[in-house]
């Protein structure tokens, strides 16, 4: 298990480039998981890093919800809107896990609502999913060159360079 914590000092450029990515897009991600017949599922998510953790959170009963709780694998990518990817584009890949802690959800809440205004509080957040990062990448088209940033847990930061 990797929190966020753990992720972003093992990873310090990726995640520079994801935070730096979540608040030029609102905090707008695509989540890739998979549904019931097998098939993937891409779908719009508001991540959000909370008290050391990557928060996958969102509306409850939806089918993004029923594929996590089935099959905890995911992918997470950056909102891209620039095809030549100038601000830079993370994938993170992972597992969800339940965290059922009552006293966490209604802070949780208290921080959405102070940062957005989305009233959440008081309301019972089940599931509440925490992800364990199992592995990053970044891309960043510099001079000319693509630079492909990966890593995996317990290994530094690698960079591939495609020209």
């Amino acid at each position: 298990m990797t929190t966020w914590t753990e992720f972003a000092k093992g990873a310090p450029h990726i995640s520079d480039i994801f935070i730096r990515r979540l608040a030029a897009t609102g905090n707008l991600c695509m989540l890739a998981t998979l549904r019931a017949d097998g098939f993937p599922r891409i779908s719009p998510l508001e991540p959000r890093v909370f008290e050391g953790e990557l928060v996958v959170g969102g509306m409850p009963g939806t089918t993004k919800f029923a594929d996590l709780a089935r099959d905890p694998r995911f992918c997470l990518h950056t909102a891209t809107v620039d095809t030549h990817v100038g601000d830079g584009d993370v994938k993170l890949f992972g597992t969800v896990h339940n965290v059922r802690d009552e006293a966490l959800h209604q802070r949780f809440a208290d921080a959405l609502f102070e940062e957005t205004g989305f009233d959440l509080r008081g309301q019972k957040f089940d599931p509440y999913y925490a992800a364990d990062i199992t592995g990053a990448s970044s891309v960043e088209v510099i001079d000319g060159h693509m630079d492909i940033t990966i890593w995996k847990p317990g290994r530094p930061e690698r960079v591939v360079r495609k020209h």
